[in-house]
């Protein structure tokens, strides 16, 4: 499974797309700046991780035609999605709903977080993006665009301009996640942002989770 390296203004112009598909703030961006502002920078890069691990499930899937399958079959599509769904608003609902100790309302530092916590959050974070089937079907239509048959192996050019895509997607969305966390610990002192930030990362996930349920079919 080999392939040649394709020629500079392809890659520029991958390059220039993927760049310009990534600074518009999507659903993963909305997600990652909920998780930064509500528990700081670190949180946010371990969202920013989680997000891109679960994008490269979809990338193999893609390669390999996995992702295909799924979206040829509406039951598989739909139950996919609606599980999505119904993670997203279970974190908005367990984030409004959690009860903190009379201290946890003091301020938090990015590095406030023990190593357990991090890896919850990245876990999370792999979870929502895995269960996206819009996602899949993102990949699915994008890197084939950029795909020669004539320079080698589909799959391994398919597999090359992924790993480029979340390269880039990695340097987005991290800048996303540090801007909105330093937000986030520069207002974190006032005790009314620490208490309404609760309910702005709960309306985030729960706005995401209810737009994926209502999002129309694969067929569609």
């Amino acid at each position: 499974m080999r392939f040649t390296m394709p020629q500079p203004n392809q890659l520029q112009l991958f390059v220039l797309a993927s760049l310009a598909l990534l600074v518009v703030p999507g659903p993963a961006v909305l997600y990652i700046v909920a998780r930064s502002m509500h528990q700081g920078r670190m949180a946010g890069i371990a969202s920013v991780a989680g997000v891109q691990v679960g994008a490269c499930v979809h990338i193999v899937a893609a390669a390999f035609g996995l992702s295909a399958l799924l979206l040829s079959s509406a039951l598989a599509y739909s139950a996919v999605k609606y599980l999505g769904a119904a993670y997203l608003i279970y974190l908005g609902l367990r984030q409004v709903l959690s009860r903190e100790a009379p201290g946890a309302e003091a301020p938090r530092t990015a590095g406030a977080f023990e190593p357990r916590s991090l890896r919850r959050v990245f876990a999370q974070g792999v979870v929502v993006n895995v269960l996206n089937p819009k996602a899949a079907l993102f990949f699915l239509a994008f890197l084939p665009q950029f795909v020669d048959p004539a320079r080698g192996s589909v799959a391994m050019q398919m597999l090359f301009f992924g790993a480029l895509f979340i390269g880039l997607a990695m340097l987005s969305d991290g800048t996303y996640a540090m801007l909105a966390g330093s937000l986030g610990n520069w207002l974190r002192h006032s005790p009314r942002f620490w208490r309404g930030q609760r309910f702005f990362a709960s309306a985030v996930y729960i706005g995401l989770g209810l737009t994926t349920a209502l999002s129309g079919s694969s067929n569609h």
